[in-house]
């Protein structure tokens, strides 16, 4: 057999394997996702929307990581909307002011009450007035911290030290607090460390690339926590 048509012949095998790949790919996106997440747009002030990149970003890493069915794009829902109770999964962050109304308060009682999971990031600034609010969401209940045998230090990834350290902030010790109602963590705050801030596109805060790779393979944690719970 010549050498040409051997080369020819590899060359059709290449090429089909490359288009069975991509029609199994396009197969996978085509498919409805096993979750629906969201950011939560709050009152108060507080810049909600930063970051647009962070949550797309985190849920491609999930969906080609470990196989989840991940949502492509991510989707707004207001604090006060009763469409809260369609996603799993509820992201929140921001630098400014946080205060949500008689009727925000209630949703998100309610949200948490029935199933839903919220994750809080810090990105800088809304620390004191989070704490505020979340002590209005159930009153007489406070955020605990995890200690770092909590499963969402190991439900998929390792972090034996707990709270990575994403961004230096005010050089504190990361820590994360969970709400708990009827023993169940409704609510995750993480604050000095802001792993949303990494799973945003390299250009946006030029992390270095193993702090990106921590602060997702984190966020995966959460997500799977939250979904699974």
């Amino acid at each position: 057999m010549r050498p040409k048509f051997l080369l020819y012949l590899l060359m059709l095998f290449c090429l089909s394997m490359l288009v069975s790949i991509e029609r199994a790919q396009a197969q996978t996106t085509a498919l409805p996702p096993a979750f629906k997440c969201a950011r939560l747009k709050y009152s108060g002030g507080g810049d909600w929307y930063n970051d647009p990149s962070a949550v797309p970003n985190l849920m491609k890493f999930i969906r080609e990581r470990v196989g989840v069915l991940t949502p492509l794009k991510e989707e707004i829902v207001e604090a006060s909307s009763p469409a809260i109770f369609q996603y799993s999964f509820v992201f929140m962050t921001g630098h400014g002011n946080v205060r949500f109304t008689d009727a925000e308060l209630e949703n998100l009682r309610n949200y948490l009450k029935s199933g839903g999971f919220l994750y809080v990031d810090d990105d800088y600034g809304m620390d004191k007035s989070f704490r505020r609010e979340v002590k209005r969401i159930f009153p007489g209940t406070d955020l605990v911290e995890l200690p770092h045998s909590h499963p969402i230090y190991h439900i998929y990834y390792k972090f034996p030290n707990g709270l990575p350290k994403i961004h230096e902030h005010d050089n504190k010790p990361p820590q994360a607090f969970g709400l708990f109602y009827n023993g169940r963590m409704v609510l995750l705050y993480t604050y000095e460390s802001n792993p949303s801030d990494g799973w945003a596109d390299p250009n946006v805060h030029n992390d270095p690339p193993e702090k990106r790779e921590e602060a997702l393979k984190f966020g995966t944690n959460i997500v799977l926590y939250a979904i699974s719970n």
